[in-house]
Parts: C-alpha cells; structure tokens; sequence
C-alpha cells in the first residue's frame, strides 16, 4: 500500500503543474520531441526538458529513442492508475450527495 500511495504522489505531484499538464495534452494528442515542446512555451529547453523529466519520473511518459532524437510518448496505464483513484472519489461523493438529496427531499414532503 505505501508504494502505491508513493506512485500516486508521484503521479499528482507532477500533475500539479499547468506546465506539465499543458505538456502531457499535447503528448496525448501526438509524439514530440523536447525541443517540438519547447516551441509552445516561454522558457529555456533545459526547463521545459526538467518538466518532461518530472513526467518521466512519474511513469506518465516515455521517452524512446527514434533515429538520433528521443520522442516522448503517454503512458495510458499510469493516467488510469490515477483515474480509478480519483474515480473512488467520486463514487463516494455521489452516494454522500445521493444520500442528501433523498434527505432534503424528504424534508419538503414532509415525510421525515
């Protein structure tokens, strides 16, 4: 259990960013180097590669090697990881919500 909240730390931490989740978007929609990336945004190469790297680390990317250049890819699986996690959440608050409105509504018929 604790390396698994260790990996959601690491998943949210990165995801904490705007910059990295600007980053991941753009790689969800298509392969891109880091210097690809950089063009979008106003700072250095080495910036936006410690972005990337922040993403790496967090297993939401990968990097593979393609001729001389290393294109960065989504990993699905990490990005569901954090969904089913996050979707836990929100089955819980909509029994709690379910529950209040089936209170207030018993509350104006008068039946409770």
């Amino acid at each position: 259990m604790v390396e698994s909240n260790f990996a959601l730390d690491l998943i949210f931490g990165a995801l904490a960013d705007a910059t990295r989740r600007d980053i991941l978007k753009r790689v969800s929609r298509g392969k891109h180097t880091i210097s690809e990336l950089a063009e979008f945004y106003a700072m250095s190469l080495a910036a936006v590669a410690k972005h990337v790297s922040v993403l790496e680390k967090a297993g939401l990317i990968t990097k593979r090697r393609s001729g001389k250049e290393k294109v960065i890819h989504v990993e699905p699986k990490t990005i569901e990881v954090a969904a089913a996690h996050l979707s836990e959440y929100e089955q819980l608050w909509g029994a709690r919500f379910d529950a209040l409105e089936k209170l207030l509504a018993e509350n104006r018929t008068g039946g409770g």
